[in-house]
């Protein structure tokens, strides 16, 4: 949101001009199906090696694999992810603590040592 707020007001718009700008140009460049846009759909496919593409399909292929890492991470809980498969984990608390976090589903705050 920080980051549409400044370009908007480079570009004399509020903050959700620019996210709805953002988000028709993002949905004009999805939606052209012109040969590069193929080329840069197959190397996302893994069908083209990625060292094919143009410097601009490039360009393409890194934000397309970018929005696609930052989605999945926004959805994805790592602690369970990582509980399923018997790793313990450790994170901090809101008091600042570090807390372990055991595949059991059982957690201890660990003591700080002097």
């Amino acid at each position: 949101m920080d980051s549409a707020a400044a370009e908007g007001a480079r570009q004399s718009r509020s903050a959700k001009q620019q996210l709805d700008h953002w988000a028709r140009v993002g949905r004009a460049v999805s939606n052209q199906h012109t040969a590069s846009r193929r080329r840069v759909e197959a190397a996302l496919a893994g069908h083209l090696p990625m060292t094919d593409l143009t410097l601009e399909e490039g360009v393409v292929f890194n934000a397309e694999i970018s929005a696609a890492i930052e989605e999945r991470l926004s959805r994805t809980n790592y602690g369970d992810v990582l509980a399923a498969q018997g790793i313990t984990t450790v994170a901090l608390n809101d008091a600042g603590d570090i807390v372990e976090h055991r595949p059991d589903g059982t957690s201890v705050v660990l003591a700080a040592t002097p």
